[in-house]
């Protein structure tokens, strides 16, 4: 059963029983000082009044007389009365009383020690005599030779102290209960709080929740963090930690101080997000090598086992997926589009052909159409052959037929320049079709935007060093202050239904758009090139990759990851 009590009720009465204890001891250690003390004190009045008694002249008078006591009763019992004392004894060094406040006992031997005294030396102590346990002081008289010529007794039964004792138990009595009272208070305060941050849960299953939730979240392939409201990273998976490039979460119960939002090098959108704490749902974020889809809930103690207890925000939950596998589909799926659209395209082009040279045969002109199917022939064969010549990867050829088929629709001259070998670059096909795609499509919607003559320019050219892709257009070119804004993720400048372009508009996209350059970027840094703007008639995009034979990281003279600076030239 007490495995199921809460936090708040062990420490309740644990800390009640301490209170508890601790007020005892107070308490009688409070009895016992006030015991003490009304020993001592009475010892100091019973030899202040022995020393005064014993300084008399009366009693060393009386003690030279033939019957001292005729003189020295009356006298003691006269003092006992004004002093408030139970006895006063004078008595010879011998022990015989000369007073008492019986008078059968005057003659009699005294009870008690008082060799100190017959030495010269006063003393107190606590004895029993004829009147029952006392506290009592004996002090010699001595005449001026220095000589005892009697002894004085002085004291108080220990019942009477009693009483005066007793007279300060409700005192401490007090402190006692306002000492309970204040620590009782204080821990069902304490109590109050802990049941509210535990939500009333006991340590056992705390423990059991955490190494529960604590396996759950290193066991799942998605990436979670969760953040307190002050920034700080309280716990994240080994996925988190891969995904957003920061060191392992520690182990449980280490001494290593959270990590705070604000020290980590995340990317800038990603960034912001985290920090935050706002409710986002499949965002996507780029970075240099990944792209990944964020959403974000806030962390509410909305069901706990204490009744009307309020939800608490306790910080927030994002779960991050890593797209980068779909993302590369998605391209490939895009290159596909493309050639379809070419074929399209050309099947277009084709059946119109095909109808020109069958109304040729029917009309009976058999040697025009004849003449027109070998020209077009001709026309097609040499269009495929430079394609192949300037070109010699077979993926990145199609590519640039399927955009040369796109820009003869647009009515765009699009011309194309190659050098070198390309297929022994060592790059990723699938790299150099996002980079060069995207590219190129983001040229032809700008020519086609633009005005007359209307023209794209592509240049590829390979080396044992790089790799260098340049496409121009024709269209606006690129306003100098959104220069830097070009390769984030969502930036656009086109209207809701168009794709990724470039232009002196900028604008903010949503959904699909804005995500074709920034895909270049993230192809580019990973690869370790570098990407530049320029401007000649249009817009200019230059890639620089290294020609390697697998990706590497991004070198030191590459830009920022954080964000892509772009150079702009103008002429």
């Amino acid at each position: 059963m007490r495995r199921e009590w809460s936090i708040a009720r062990r420490l309740f009465l644990a800390h009640a029983l301490f209170i508890v204890v601790l007020t005892v001891f107070v308490g009688t250690a409070f009895f016992v000082d006030a015991r003490d003390r009304a020993y001592d004190e009475t010892s100091a009045r019973m030899l202040a009044v022995a020393t005064a008694i014993a300084d008399s002249p009366l009693v060393l008078a009386a003690s030279a007389s033939a019957d001292p006591s005729m003189s020295l009763q009356p006298y003691a019992l006269q003092v006992s009365a004004d002093a408030g004392l139970d006895f006063i004894t004078i008595m010879a060094p011998d022990r015989t009383r000369w007073t008492h406040p019986n008078a059968d006992e005057i003659g009699r031997d005294y009870i008690g020690a008082i060799e100190p005294a017959r030495s010269g030396t006063a003393f107190t102590e606590i004895s029993t005599g004829t009147l029952g346990p006392s506290v009592r002081a004996v002090v010699p008289a001595t005449d001026a030779d220095g000589t005892v010529r009697a002894l004085v007794a002085v004291g108080t039964t220990t019942s009477n102290i009693t009483i005066a004792l007793n007279a300060r138990l409700p005192s401490v009595l007090g402190l006692a209960l306002g000492l309970l009272a204040s620590g009782s208070a204080v821990t069902w305060l304490l109590g109050r709080y802990l049941r509210r941050v535990t939500l009333g849960w006991g340590p056992e299953r705390l423990a059991q929740l955490f190494v529960y939730y604590d396996s759950v979240l290193h066991s799942v392939r998605e990436g979670l963090v969760l953040v307190d409201p002050h920034g700080d990273l309280v716990l994240y998976n080994d996925q988190a930690a891969a995904l957003l490039g920061i060191p392992p979460s520690p182990a449980a119960g280490s001494d290593e101080r959270p990590l705070t939002l604000t020290t980590l090098s995340l990317p800038p959108g990603l960034g912001e997000l985290l920090r935050s704490g706002r409710t986002a749902h499949d965002e996507i974020h780029v970075t240099d090598t990944r792209v990944l889809v964020v959403s974000q809930e806030p962390a509410v103690a909305s069901s706990t086992p204490m009744r009307g207890a309020k939800p608490t925000s306790m910080g927030f939950v994002a779960t991050i997926r890593d797209h980068t596998d779909l993302q590369n589909l998605g391209s490939e799926l895009q290159s596909m589009r493309t050639l379809s659209d070419a074929l399209r395209a050309q099947t277009h082009e084709h059946s119109n052909r095909l109808h020109t040279i069958v109304s040729l045969m029917e009309l009976g002109r058999t040697d025009q159409a004849l003449e027109f199917a070998t020209k077009d022939l001709e026309l097609s064969q040499r269009l495929a052959d430079e394609m192949v010549g300037s070109v010699d990867e077979p993926v990145i050829s199609a590519l640039i037929m399927g955009k040369s088929a796109q820009a003869n629709e647009l009515g765009i001259a699009l011309t194309v320049t190659a050098s070198g070998t390309l297929a022994q670059s060592g790059l990723s096909i699938q790299d150099l079709v996002t980079v060069l795609g995207n590219l190129v499509d983001n040229a032809l919607d700008a020519a086609a935007a633009g005005e007359d003559p209307r023209r794209v320019s592509i240049t590829v050219s390979s080396s044992e060093r790089a790799v260098v892709i340049e496409v121009a257009d024709s269209g606006a070119g690129i306003a100098p202050d959104v220069v830097d804004d070009v390769w984030r993720l969502g930036f656009s400048t086109k209207d809701a239904g168009a794709h990724d372009t470039v232009g002196s508009v900028p604008g903010r996209s949503i959904g699909g758009h804005g995500l074709g350059l920034a895909l270049v970027r993230q192809a580019v840094m990973r690869l370790g090139g570098t990407l530049t703007i320029g401007r000649r008639e249009g817009a200019v995009f230059t890639v620089a990759i290294p020609a390697v034979t697998s990706p590497v990281a991004p070198s030191p003279d590459a830009p920022s990851p954080d964000v892509a600076r772009a150079a702009v030239e103008y002429d």
